[in-house]
């Protein structure tokens, strides 16, 4: 084995480093890449519309500071996109459509119909986002059976909230795709009974309450939604929307899920911003609904008892 000859000079500096007990790299470490941000994937049977929806997605979300995820699925041309879709997000109110299918799928195991008080809580919980029915319903159905719900419906990275905190439960918009898609198509999770009574309640929210992913929507489709919105002290505003449309040759759903929000309306206008981009794809000839939404953050649109300051009772 032969070993290099190290020159005078380098062994000069080499021993003065060892001496001192100093580690002197004689090359600087390359610096590690920067990480690549999550980037829209979206895939189609129906030739360049993948391409086109990545392009305007992206384009929508340009210059904007909020941290969003989405989940498109439509069932016409197998259309899919995503982004960061099964990174946790604090629920709001999105999560009230989950405490319905659960009441629904409970109620499904004894075969046995709603009450009309039940009935009463659920419309005000999902039509107007009323916090109070939901702890009411959230409290009857405790979180044995909530769990039970997320197993069934393979919501596998949904995690409910505890202490009564029911905004705080964790979820993806993938796994919010997974809700919706068994809302809008048989399964053996929630019976055609069920899922036509959830289309319906979210079918009806007022009027103040629809924005987000209808921003756009073709005037011929039916929309069912719900949406969710909570300002807490880290990542600002949490700002959440997720829908359905279905008739006349439409079936897809889109959910849309953003924090880091300053205000409440910066996260209308990025939800609002990939929906018409949504919509503009799958339906480029279609008449649009109107897409101009502003809101006001007050308890004329919602009011959270179940944060993390004050549980829900």
């Amino acid at each position: 084995m032969t070993h290099q000859r190290i020159p005078r000079r380098a062994r000069g500096v080499l021993s003065a480093a060892l001496a001192g007990a100093v580690l002197v790299p004689l090359f600087a470490a390359a610096a590690p890449a920067a990480a690549a941000a999550p980037a829209v994937v979206c895939t189609s049977d129906r030739a360049g519309l993948g391409a086109k929806l990545t392009k305007d997605i992206t384009a929508a979300l340009k210059g904007r500071k909020a941290t969003t995820a989405l989940s498109l699925h439509d069932r016409t041309t197998n259309t899919r996109c995503t982004l960061r879709a099964t990174q946790q997000f604090d629920s709001a109110s999105v999560v009230k459509v989950t405490v319905l299918a659960t009441l629904l799928w409970d109620a499904q195991k004894t075969k046995r119909a709603l009450t009309t008080r039940e009935k009463s809580l659920v419309t005000a919980m999902i039509t107007k986002s009323d916090n109070t029915s939901t702890s009411t319903l959230w409290k009857q159905l405790g979180l044995t059976k909530v769990k039970g719900f997320l197993k069934a419906a393979k919501m596998t990275r949904t995690v409910p909230g505890t202490g009564g905190y029911w905004g705080l439960t964790q979820i993806t918009a993938d796994d919010e795709k997974q809700l919706l898609g068994l809302v809008t198509a048989k399964n053996t999770v929630l019976t055609d009974a069920s899922r036509a009574y959830m289309l319906d309640r979210m079918n009806k929210v007022v009027s103040s309450q629809r924005w987000g992913v209808p921003a756009g929507a073709p005037t011929s489709a039916k929309v069912h939604l719900k949406n969710g919105w909570l300002q807490r002290s880290t990542h600002g505003w949490r700002v959440h929307s997720i829908g359905a449309f279905t008739g006349k040759g439409h079936d897809y759903t889109l959910s849309v899920l953003t924090h880091d929000n300053k205000t409440m309306n910066d996260g209308v206008n990025t939800i609002q911003a990939v929906a018409k981009a949504v919509h503009k794809g799958l339906d480029p000839t279609a008449a649009k609904t109107a897409t101009t939404v502003q809101v006001t953050p007050s308890a004329t649109y919602e009011s959270m008892p179940a944060t993390p300051e004050r549980p829900a009772s």
